[in-house]
């Protein structure tokens, strides 16, 4: 009697050490992002005061978070189809570019164009991080995941402000780009060497069409909303409606073009899903009040409170420390009872407690109570990001995990950039024409009162003489704390959707061992166990009969598993209908 063995292309086997070193390269990845999104804020006023762009400064954000939305459903669906590990190099690399760019750039709309070049990896650096995440982490487990990136997020939004705040004081705003070179040097690095997912082909005609006009429709949507809140457009003017007809067009040329496509973009059956719907429905809602918040807050402090830019880095601190404890904590809390609906309700609630106070904030109000109104503010919003993506990837197969992250993240974006338009536009407008009526009430002719805004920075505003100072300080103050009123009214819209939000359980089945692209670390010690009982049989059954044994050999190795049957557990074992 003879037994045969046959070995097959083997899967990767996801050992708890091999988790964490692909983690390792997923934070640095966070970091390079979560980093320049903040280091930014407070070098803001200088950098528009000395490239002459005080009133176009929402661009600033806005260029950012349009590239950012724009490639957040490629990256999702080609990491879906193609594999993530070469598209988070390529986010790498588009990063640090970008960064040295913006660093040398020498007019405000050229530094505008840098920003936009960095949204374009930024937005792959988010995806492809809670995407890889799914990919080898069950739901079931990955809160405690979660979390630590939720905190590398925080890290990075304290550090980014202080080093931003920094270099304006003791160096050049251009230090804020220059750090970002050695650190994305440093990230491409090890996700090159540690980083190992598989590559794949596309077996469908990919849908570039629908990229096409789901691009469209984002750029056409972001200039509808930021021609219609501009002071020199308005809501009456053509050009602001020529947006909005192109919106229309493109939007509903890709919804037709997703019903037909072999592969779509962002596939119409994840609408049907009413998980999914309610989770992305609260991460856009949250995104315009949350961004818009964080967007101009540092500026307020800066120039309202006549804080230095180093002052105002700090001032963030307690908002970072808030979503920082509260992100780590619930990710563990979800992992340990396997629940997750009440974090999301709760953080709604405590956000817009924290927004409500905000209205109040005021040229004298108190740094102490700033503070306290912000470590409430960040601890509402650490309730809710992170647990909103798991719920989402839990909804969805395994298949379509990176597309439905993405698109969930997606009409966040949209939400954030559609809060930063318009809000960041009536914060402009207001601010516009309360400085020009001060410069002119001080003797300014109206073209000096508008060079003399554009250039406006902290620096400069100590150099003012008492009265136009404390008026200055005073506008800042009166066109942004009633923003907050009109925010409110969407955080708790939030609220509302995430009392609908259905609990499901928890899958614990990661991505990839779901779709049979690797086998984890119980399984494998399994396998090998069987593997072994088998050879002792079947050695044993050929002493018996006089025959011969055939085997393959041993294969202890950490990377890869046979068995006898060419299969895994993971391979095997039917679809869940949900990812983890």
């Amino acid at each position: 009697m003879t037994t045969a063995r046959t070995q097959t292309s083997a899967p990767l086997v996801l050992t708890q050490r091999r988790i964490w070193i692909i983690f390792s390269a997923l934070i640095a990845g966070m970091l390079l992002s979560s980093l320049d999104q903040t280091i930014v804020s407070t070098a803001m006023p200088t950098i528009v005061g000395e490239l002459g762009g005080v009133e176009y400064q929402a661009w600033i954000t806005t260029a950012y978070l349009l590239a950012t939305t724009i490639v957040m459903p490629i990256y999702g669906k080609f990491g879906d189809v193609l594999g993530r590990r070469n598209l988070f190099l390529i986010a790498i690399a588009l990063f640090t570019v970008a960064s040295v760019g913006a660093a040398f750039a020498p007019t405000f709309w050229a530094f505008v164009a840098f920003r936009a070049m960095q949204g374009l990896g930024g937005g792959g650096l988010m995806i492809l991080s809670q995407a890889i995440i799914a990919d080898i982490v069950p739901a079931s487990e990955r809160g405690k995941y979660m979390g630590p990136l939720g905190a590398i997020f925080g890290l990075s939004a304290v550090a980014g402000p202080l080093l931003g705040g920094f270099f304006v004081d003791h160096m050049t705003w251009q230090w804020a780009f220059y750090i970002n070179i050695p650190i994305g040097i440093a990230a491409f690095a090890i996700a090159w060497f540690t980083l190992t997912l598989p590559s794949k082909k596309a077996e469908k005609k990919i849908d570039v069409l629908g990229v096409m006009l789901l691009s469209a429709a984002t750029v056409c949507l972001i200039f509808f909303t930021d021609f219609g809140g501009a002071a020199d457009h308005g809501w009456d003017a053509l050009e602001t409606w020529a947006w909005g007809v192109g919106l229309l067009a493109a939007a509903t040329a890709f919804v037709v073009v997703e019903a037909r496509a072999d592969d779509p973009i962002i596939p119409l059956s994840l609408f049907k899903n009413p998980v999914f719907i309610n989770a992305t429905a609260i991460g856009f809602t949250l995104g315009i009040g949350m961004f818009s918040a964080i967007a101009f807050v540092p500026t307020f402090l800066q120039m309202s409170s006549g804080a230095s830019a180093t002052a105002s880095g700090l001032l963030m601190l307690p908002m970072m420390v808030g979503m920082m404890g509260t992100s780590i904590w619930s990710g563990i809390a979800i992992s340990k009872s396997g629940r997750y609906r009440a974090y999301p309700i709760a953080g709604t609630l405590v956000t817009a407690a924290a927004m409500l106070a905000m209205t109040t904030l005021a040229a004298e109000t108190p740094i102490w109570l700033i503070c306290v109104y912000l470590f409430v503010f960040g601890a509402g919003l650490g309730l809710i990001m992170q647990v909103v993506v798991l719920v989402v990837q839990n909804a969805v197969p395994a298949t379509q995990v990176g597309t439905a992250t993405s698109t969930n993240n997606y009409f966040r974006e949209v939400g954030a950039s559609l809060g930063v338009a318009i809000f960041g536009a009536l914060f402009t407008t207001r601010l516009s024409e309360n400085l020009t009526k001060i410069f002119t009430d001080a003797g300014a002719s109206a073209g000096q009162a508008g060079e003399a805004m554009s250039t406006l920075d902290p620096q400069k505003l100590s150099e003012l003489p008492d009265p136009v100072r404390d008026s200055i300080v005073t506008a800042y103050a009166d066109s942004l704390a009633p923003v907050f009123w009109y925010l409110i009214p969407f955080i708790l819209a939030a609220f509302v959707l995430a009392l609908f939000l259905k609990q499901i359980p928890l899958s614990d089945t990661a991505g990839m061992v779901a779709r049979g692209e690797a086998i984890s670390g119980d399984d494998a010690d399994a396998a090998a166990r069987a593997d072994a009982a088998e050879s002792a049989d079947a050695a044993e059954r050929a002493l018996l009969d006089g025959g011969t044994v055939v085997t393959g050999p041993a294969d202890d190795t950490p990377d890869t598993v046979s068995t006898a049957t060419g299969s895994t557990p993971a391979q095997d074992a039917p679809a869940t209908g949900r990812e983890g």
